[in-house]
C-alpha cells in the first residue's frame, strides 16, 4: 500500500455502543462489508470498514460508556514520537500515548488547544485508506472550535499545514470547485438540526459559496512543502459561533463520498439515523450532515456532475 504524505488524513474509525448494531446501519448505507480488525490495547473488539474490497474505516466497540459515540480522524505521520512530542509543545494533550496496533502501525491520540481530538498514526503494515474520494469512502475532514488563533497556530506547528482563508480563495476563484476534495468550508455545518430547505444552507452553519457570505470564518489546509489553495487542500478550520449552544464542545466532521445525496439522507433516516443539516448545494457538489442510529455525526458529499 502506498505511503501518505506526512499530515494527510489517513483513517478514520467510529466509536459505537452497539457494534452490531453499527455493521447493519453503515453496511446499509455505504455498501460496506466487515471483517475483524485489529484490537488496540485501549479498546475493545473492532471491525474493518471495506467499499469494493477495499479498506475505508474501521469500526469500534466502546468499552466506557463516558466515551463519546463519534467518528474520529488520523493523520499520517513517519515519526510518531516526534509528532506527540510537537503536540505538547504547541498546547496539545496527549490523550493516548503511541501504541502499536500489531503489524499494522503505531497509533496515538491527541486533543488540540481547543479540545478537538484527533489521532496520528505511523504506518507499519498497513498505511490508511485503500480507497478515498470516491463514493462509499472518506473525502474530507474539518475541525469545529472556538478558539481559532490557537488552534490555526497548533496545527501549523504540529504539522506545518499552510493555510488559506476562505475569502482569500473566493477573491481569486469565484464559484470554483474541485470535486472529491470539498475543499471550500463544506463545514460551517449547523449540527443542532435546524429545519432547512433542501436548496439552502442553514443561516448559522455551512455556507456553501464560502466567500460571497459575510462573516464566514473558514481556513483551508494544505500540508508542508506544497502551495496552499484548494487544489492541494486536505482539510479545514471552521469557528463555532455564539449561534450554537455554549456547552457544544470542539470536534472534527468527517465526510464520505456518495453518489447520491438526497438518496443517501433518506435512507439514512430510514435506517433510524436522523438528518440534521437537509442536502443542499455547495459549489463543490452536494452535501447533507447525519447522525447514525447511534448519535456518531458524519457528512455526505455528492460531486457535482461534470459538464
Amino acid at each position: 500500500m502506498a505511503a501518505f504524505a506526512h499530515s494527510a488524513p489517513c483513517w478514520v474509525d467510529v466509536q459505537l455502543p452497539d457494534l452490531e448494531a453499527g455493521k447493519r446501519f453503515y453496511g446499509e448505507l455505504f455498501g460496506w462489508t466487515f471483517r475483524a480488525g485489529e484490537e488496540v490495547d485501549r479498546g475493545g473488539p473492532c471491525v474493518d470498514a471495506l467499499s469494493g474490497g477495499k479498506l475505508v474505516a474501521a469500526l469500534a466497540a466502546k468499552q466506557d460508556g463516558r466515551m463519546p459515540t463519534a467518528w474520529g480522524v488520523y493523520f499520517a505521520t513517519d515519526d510518531i514520537v516526534a509528532t506527540v512530542t510537537r503536540i505538547r509543545q504547541a498546547g496539545g494533550q496527549v490523550i493516548t500515548e503511541p501504541v502499536r496496533v500489531g503489524g499494522a502501525g503505531v497509533l496515538a491520540q491527541a486533543a488540540d488547544p481547543g479540545g478537538a481530538v484527533f489521532g496520528v498514526w505511523q504506518a507499519g503494515d498497513r498505511g490508511g485508506f485503500q480507497k478515498q474520494n470516491e463514493p462509499g469512502s472518506f473525502c474530507w475532514t474539518e475541525v469545529y472550535t472556538r478558539q481559532k488563533d490557537r488552534v490555526d497556530a497548533f496545527y501549523e506547528k504540529v504539522f506545518g499545514f499552510r493555510g488559506t482563508d476562505l475569502g482569500a480563495v473566493g477573491k481569486r476563484e469565484s464559484g470554483r470547485g474541485e470535486s472529491g476534495t470539498g475543499e471550500s468550508g463544506k463545514g460551517e455545518s449547523d449540527t443542532s438540526g435546524s429545519d432547512t430547505s433542501g436548496s439552502e444552507a442553514p443561516e448559522s452553519g455551512i455556507s456553501g459559496s464560502g466567500a460571497d457570505v459575510p462573516g464566514v470564518d473558514f481556513r483551508m489546509w494544505s500540508p508542508a512543502g506544497t502551495e496552499p489553495g484548494p487544489d492541494t487542500a486536505i482539510g479545514g478550520r471552521s469557528v463555532i459561533t455564539d449561534a450554537f449552544p455554549a456547552e457544544m464542545p470542539s470536534y472534527f466532521l468527517n465526510y464520505f463520498a456518495v453518489a447520491d445525496c438526497d438518496a443517501t439522507a433518506e435512507t439514512g433516516a430510514h435506517l433510524g439515523g436522523r438528518v440534521s443539516v437537509p442536502p443542499f448545494d455547495i459549489p463543490y457538489g452536494r452535501m447533507a450532515v447525519l447522525h447514525d442510529n447511534q448519535g456518531a455525526e458524519f457528512a455526505v458529499l455528492q460531486p457535482p456532475v461534470s459538464r
